[in-house]
């Protein structure tokens, strides 16, 4: 399919395969990750963690297009991230943790705006904004300027953006900063009935508590490289000091 086509969505495909990643900032750095291989398959929320500057930022901006990767593949929905780009995005929404946004935008301006970039229809705008202010809860503060939100507020605006075309694929990189613990449990809340939907869920955190209560697999990352990638419930049964081991034993 050419990519020319920015209206390919497909719903049949695995939302995410990491094959062979490899990325380098320059030609004689070292990698930045190397031989990231893994999967996200359809109905699960799949955590990726690791201690800083291991790797994980790099992997998201990776298969969000942000930056070329120097070697291997990555599809979303069966589209090539480098050769598809456009029919790629259209399958997913990344959320990064500095809720970059058009501050001199309402809130309101804002989701129309996204609305508009992937197509949504008209008649199902003002639907989907009711239903994702249920779990944001922004209330009439979406009326008003982006800039006169706090930081909570730009993190709410920013996710619900991201979600007015229901993509197969929903990413976010520590998407529960800045907000209160109310919202977080809405949030949380919506997230099982997102993937309940059938779609799918990545997100970088360090928020271990939040992974281990809603994540169904995690991709431990540490110093460029995969260390482990793990079924949350088994590995909860197996060890009962949970994913702080890891931290710990990097620490050690």
């Amino acid at each position: 399919m050419s990519d020319n086509n920015i209206t390919a969505v497909n719903n049949d495909k695995i939302p995410l395969e990491i094959s062979r990643l490899y990325k380098k900032y320059s030609p004689k750095a070292n990698y930045a990750v190397e031989d990231i291989s893994f999967r996200c398959g359809k109905g699960l929320i799949m955590g990726i963690l690791g201690p800083n500057g291991a790797g994980k930022s790099t992997i998201l901006k990776c298969l969000t297009g942000m930056i070329p990767i120097s070697e291997g593949e990555i599809k979303i929905c069966g589209f090539s991230i480098k050769d598809q780009p456009v029919a790629a995005k259209r399958n997913f929404s990344f959320v990064t943790d500095n809720h970059a946004v058009f501050v001199k935008m309402t809130g309101l301006q804002y989701l129309a705006f996204m609305a508009d970039v992937y197509g949504v229809p008209t008649v199902e705008r003002a639907e989907r904004i009711k239903e994702l202010d249920k779990a944001f809860q922004l209330g009439d503060s979406v009326k008003n300027l982006i800039s006169s939100y706090s930081h909570g507020m730009k993190q709410k605006i920013c996710m619900m953006g991201s979600l007015m075309h229901s993509p197969q694929l929903w990413i976010m990189d520590e998407p529960m900063l800045g907000l209160d613990p109310r919202t977080q449990g809405a949030v949380i809340a919506f997230m099982k009935r997102y993937v309940a939907d059938g779609k799918t869920i990545l997100f970088s955190s360090h928020n271990l508590d939040v992974v281990q209560r809603i994540c169904d697999r995690a991709v431990i990352i540490n110093k460029g490289r995969i260390v482990e990638d793990i079924i949350i419930a088994d590995f909860m049964r197996d060890n009962p000091q949970g994913l702080q081991k890891y931290y710990v034993a990097d620490e050690e």
